[in-house]
């Protein structure tokens, strides 16, 4: 079970379905569905688990056992599958592995008793169920109890998907029944397969949330540029960087993930040079900007990863803190003098985010920052701190229609090099 091995083994779900659709031959469409089971289970796990814990005399020593539970209880209450289903699917899956086959009787009646008292489950919405305690209260402390609030709501929500094109995105959204954002990213309004989406065979957009696509836009890269991207991976901000004429070097240490990475170049009809080697061990001539979108806990991307918020801990975010605060640092030595450098994190930690700005300046007085400028961002001046930096939080970019709504939580900096 996906959820099973995200949890035991501490990795990426997308990881564990990859491994599971490679191992069990899985087609597209159950690959999906197996996907959208698992998304559903660790988005609202806290919900599941309190709503199956009351109906449990005690919690099953076996955590596989809970975890099956969950998935067949997350169905039942969040997605369109018939109960029925469920249940005989939750039962099967139980009947074929050894230690879980003689509980089909108690799988049974739990879920049963979960489709049942649905309507009862889903009026208790406290959205704090569904967010571990050591991330509340570094929210709560962050950010302000109300604040924190409404990003543990933003989080049980669907997240969007948005795009960016090459040229005239207002032509792109209407052709493709979308809605232009005040950043110039498309957001999407009907979800469809995005491969039988026009534009997509020919290389005229990609999938990249619009919180995503403000770094290299704030990098503002010009045709003849030296480039890099240091950890550039999947390549979305590469794309950017290429399409708007940079001569653009694309590191990132894994060779596998440079690859989908040339892929996607290739269909865009963009080039780049990569290179797949540690950031902290490149070697190269001076550039003229560099955009570091650095390792980090990927708080912000819980919306979309909801696996994130019970797969990290307060550990991982200390060291990928130090780990960032060298990239940035190797960074500063391979900028000229002028230059420019915008660092980011998918995070919504100070110390991935807030910290290491203010770290950065204090260690290398030959950089000043460049705030950013809310008609550079669409006139979104909620999003600019008193410092200047850019910081987004999942429910900014609110709609009525959960699909149309929120973000990735982002922070941006941007930095000249003013030293000679």
């Amino acid at each position: 079970m996906a959820v099973s091995e995200a949890m035991k083994r501490r990795v990426p779900l997308d990881d564990v379905m990859e491994e599971l659709a490679r191992a069990e031959n899985l087609s597209g469409r159950d690959e999906a569905l197996a996907r959208a089971i698992a998304i559903v289970t660790f988005r609202r796990l806290g919900t599941l688990g309190r709503a199956l814990s009351e109906r449990l005399n005690k919690p099953p020593k076996d955590e596989r056992l809970m975890h099956l539970l969950s998935t067949g209880a997350a169905q039942i209450l969040f997605l369109d599958v018939p109960d029925h289903a469920v249940v005989d699917s939750a039962v099967q899956l139980a009947q074929n592995d050894p230690k879980l086959h003689h509980a089909g009787g108690f799988i049974n009646a739990v879920l049963r008793r979960v489709a049942r008292e649905r309507e009862a489950i889903l009026a208790e919405s406290d959205p704090w169920l569904d967010t571990p305690t050591w991330l509340e209260e570094r929210w709560i402390a962050q950010y302000g109890e109300p604040l924190a609030m409404r990003i543990a709501e933003a989080h049980r929500a669907m997240a969007s998907v948005d795009l960016t094109v090459k040229d005239d995105p207002q032509a792109w959204a209407e052709r493709l029944g979308g809605v232009l954002l005040p950043t110039g990213s498309i957001r999407l309004v009907e979800r469809t397969s995005i491969r039988e989406l026009p534009g997509f065979e020919e290389g005229a957009w990609w999938v990249q949330d619009a919180a995503a696509a403000l770094p290299a836009r704030l990098l503002q890269a010009k045709p003849g540029e030296r480039v890099a991207d240091l950890c550039a991976a999947p390549g979305g901000k590469t794309a950017q960087l290429a399409a708007a004429g940079a001569e653009v070097l694309a590191v990132d240490r894994s060779a596998k993930r440079l690859q989908r990475l040339e892929e996607n170049l290739a269909r865009l009809n963009l080039k780049a040079e990569t290179r797949a080697i540690d950031a902290e061990k490149l070697d190269a001539q001076p550039f003229d900007a560099i955009l570091l979108d650095a390792p980090c806990s990927a708080t912000g991307t819980i919306r979309r990863h909801p696996d994130v918020a019970w797969t990290k801990s307060e550990e991982d975010i200390r060291k990928l803190a130090g780990l960032q605060t060298r990239l940035l640092d190797k960074a500063a030595s391979l900028l000229k003098p002028g230059g420019r450098l915008v660092y980011c994190t998918c995070s919504l930690e100070a110390e991935e985010g807030e910290r290491q700005a203010e770290g950065f300046l204090a260690r290398h007085p030959e950089f000043a920052r460049k705030p950013v400028t809310p008609d550079e961002i669409g006139g979104w001046a909620d999003c600019i701190t008193p410092q200047g930096d850019v910081r987004t939080l999942p429910f900014h970019l609110a709609s009525a229609e959960h699909d149309r709504s929120g973000l990735d939580g982002f922070f941006v900096a941007r930095f000249v090099h003013n030293g000679s």
